[in-house]
This record gives C-alpha cells, sequence and structure tokens, in this order.
C-alpha cells in the first residue's frame, strides 16, 4: 500500500504529466521522463508497483500506441481512483469512492485536452475498478490495472463507435442499478456486481435496452433455479457456493460471447450477430436451469457412457434437466421473438442451438471439466460459443 508520502508524490507527478503532456513532442520526450520519475519513486518505501504500474503506460505512449487522451486518463485513474479508494473506510463504498474519483479526474483532463470520448474513458473507468475488486490485496495489483485500463481504452478508442451522453447515462444507470440489486439480494458478489454492470453497459450502448432485458430474463431464471430446492441440494452437497453469490468468472463465462455479439452487432449491423447473442443467452438459460433444477430429478446418467453417477458430476444429465433446459431456451428465444430481436423461424433455431449448447456444456463436462483441462467457467463460455455459433447456422440453413 502507499505510504503517505508516495501517494502526495504520484498525484503531483500525474498532474504535472498531464498538464505538460499536450506540449512534449515527439511523445518519447515525455514517455522518459515519467519512466525517469517512477524509478525515482520506485525508490519510497511501498510504492513500487505503482512506479512499475506507470512504465508500461509510459512506453506504450512514448512508441506511438496509446493516444494522448488514453495516456492522460490511465495516469488519472490509477493515482486519483487509488487515493479514493484508500481512503475510504467502508470496502463496499470504496469501489463508488474509487469511479466518482475516477470519473471527475477524467472530465477535467478531457476538458483541459479538449477531446471528449466519454465511451472510452468509462470503459477504462470500469475495468479498472474490476479488476480492482478481481485482484484485492495482490502486491502487483497496480501493475495489472494499469496495462488493462490503458489497453481497454485503446481498444474502444481503436473502434471508433460514438454514443450519445444520454444514451451512456441510462445505460450506466440501469447496469448499475441492476448489479446494486444484484450484490444486496446475495446474487452476485462485488465482481459479479461490476463485471454484470460492465456487460449491461456494453449491451445497451452497442445493441439497445432490449438486449439487456434477455439478459435480464436470463438472470432471473438462472437466480429462480439457483434457490430451487436449495435446502436439499445443500443436504446432496451440489449447492452454489457463497449462497448461490456469482462472482466474475461466472458473470464473464455466461455472458461474455453475448457481449461480444452487442459489439460486432453494433459496429456492423449484420444480422448473424443476433443469432449469436439469442443463441448463446438461449444456451445459458437452458444450461443454468438444467444443472440446478436437473441436480433434484434423481441419479443423472453420464452423457457419454449412459452410466449412473452421483448427482452434481459433471456430464451427468437427468430427463427433468433435458426437460427444463428446452424450457429455459424457449423462454429467451420467445422473448427475444416479442422484443423483436429475431423472428419466429429464428427463434426456433435459438431454441434448438440452446438445447444443443446445454448438452454440450455436458459433453466438455465429462471430457475436458472432470480430467481438470477446464474449469467450470471455462466449460460455460464454450457452451455458449457454440451455441451461439449452431444458432447462427441454423438460422442461415432456414433463411
Amino acid at each position: 500500500m502507499m505510504n503517505r508520502l508516495g501517494e502526495r508524490l504520484a498525484a503531483v507527478l500525474m498532474l504535472s504529466f498531464i498538464l505538460i503532456a499536450p506540449y512534449i513532442q515527439p511523445p518519447w520526450i515525455l514517455a522518459i521522463m515519467v519512466i525517469i520519475f517512477s524509478m525515482v519513486l520506485y525508490l519510497i518505501n511501498r510504492t513500487r508497483f505503482l512506479a512499475l504500474a506507470l512504465i508500461p503506460i509510459a512506453v506504450l505512449y512514448g512508441i506511438g500506441i496509446l493516444p494522448l487522451l488514453v495516456f492522460c486518463c490511465t495516469l488519472t485513474i490509477l493515482v486519483m481512483g487509488e487515493l479514493a479508494f484508500r481512503e475510504t473506510i467502508d470496502r463496499f463504498y470504496s469501489y463508488f469512492a474509487y469511479i466518482i474519483a475516477a470519473v471527475m479526474g477524467c472530465t477535467l483532463v478531457m476538458a483541459y485536452l479538449n477531446i471528449w470520448s466519454p465511451l472510452v474513458v468509462l470503459f477504462g473507468i470500469i475495468v479498472a475498478v474490476l479488476l480492482k475488486a478481481i485482484l484485492k490485496e495482490r502486491e502487483d495489483a497496480l501493475m495489472i490495472e494499469a496495462l488493462g485500463i490503458g489497453m481497454t481504452m485503446f481498444l474502444i478508442d481503436e473502434l471508433n463507435y460514438h454514443a450519445d451522453m444520454a444514451l451512456i447515462a441510462v445505460a450506466v444507470a440501469i447496469a448499475f442499478a441492476f448489479g446494486y440489486f444484484s450484490y444486496r439480494t446475495k446474487t452476485a458478489d462485488v465482481s459479479g456486481l461490476l463485471s454484470a454492470a460492465l456487460i449491461g453497459i456494453i449491451l445497451i450502448i452497442f445493441a439497445d435496452i432490449r438486449w439487456f432485458l434477455v439478459v435480464l430474463a436470463f438472470f432471473i431464471l438462472g437466480s429462480a433455479s439457483t434457490r430451487f430446492k436449495y435446502e436439499y441440494k445443500q443436504r446432496i452437497g451440489v449447492e452454489q457456493d457463497h449462497g448461490g453469490a456469482r462472482g466474475y468468472l461466472n458473470v464473464f463465462a455466461n455472458g461474455s460471447v453475448a457481449a461480444a455479439a452487442a459489439v460486432l452487432w453494433g459496429v456492423t449491423s449484420s444480422p448473424v450477430f443476433l443469432a449469436l447473442f439469442v443463441g448463446s443467452v438461449a444456451t445459458a438459460a437452458g444450461d443454468t436451469m438444467a444443472s440446478e433444477i436437473g441436480v433434484t430429478g434423481g441419479d443423472p446418467i453420464m452423457i457419454t457412457s449412459f452410466a449412473r453417477v452421483p448427482a452434481g458430476t459433471n456430464g451427468g444429465v437427468t430427463w427433468i434437466g433435458e426437460a427444463v433446459a428446452v424450457l429455459g431456451a424457449l423462454v429467451v428465444s420467445l422473448l427475444s421473438f416479442f422484443l423483436g430481436i429475431i423472428d419466429i423461424p429464428g427463434a426456433i433455431m435459438c431454441v434448438l442451438a440452446g438445447f444443443i449448447g446445454t448438452n454440450i456444456d455436458s459433453l466438455v463436462g465429462a471430457l475436458m471439466e472432470n480430467p481438470g483441462m477446464v474449469g467450470n467457467a471455462g466449460t460455460n463460455f464454450l457452451a455458449t460459443l457454440c451455441g451461439g455459433v449452431c444458432a447462427v447456422v441454423f438460422t442461415y440453413l432456414v433463411w
């Protein structure tokens, strides 16, 4: 943790570098200056990881990869966010203090540079605080955060995608309200809150609110399925850890394909990504319901050998699980149709894709997760990806 001297020095250096950055050309001159001062900061007790975090960002700016705004905002988020985070006593609300300080600092930076890219800054801040929640007290956290912030903003900047401030404000309000509700109802931890908010913002900004509603339906189905006969699942030892509260791994495993589809749809407007989105969410819903409800349907059979296995075994399936998998995929696909995302043939194909994706999850669990080749998050990601791809293939075959 940074001591007071290190904090003050870091803040002064950050402000100084930002003030002179527009006037120091070529960029590698400023990069050398940052590196030199980082070496000084490295010598101060317990600030060495902050110093090491600044160096790669300076190098990327110096060689022309990071634009000026991304460089300055990365420094701002790193220092201002850290200062606010460490000054807040309550650990949960310290994450919001981090966000507020970073938003205020980056707004001033954009005003000073006269470069307005709120979308770029928004994603940089959310990724920063998410990494803070994931990495927690790791000593090298600042190094990882710095690269994560810089590269995220760089990628969003390269997309050259524009959204008006009203839409951004609505997306942030809805996504964080959803994440906060999930946290308060103990269906998500802090990292789950922030990762769910990130995916929600992506869906609303790059697609629209209807896509968020589809994912919200999956969340409701998943939460209800997790609570279904929870005490019984506790007795047989197959309940979700932490009382069913999802973390970032679970959120990204089930939602990253949907988020990628939203970004690709926003950039290209290709209908192929509509099917990819609905198929992946249908798979996630079907798989979650099959796992949480199917496990209460007696001893399952292994999908690869049809032998009886204990409840909760990866790759085990039950008739109840297969039935509710179809139900979960059906709910998501029909909702997508009623919201105008896909048509009836597409909805039918997505139900089929969701069912197939759910069983691919079981196959991956039996063949890869049980031997330790992938974890549960990896299994879920591969299943949602395969379900989405199947939806794309089936929809195009129908058309």
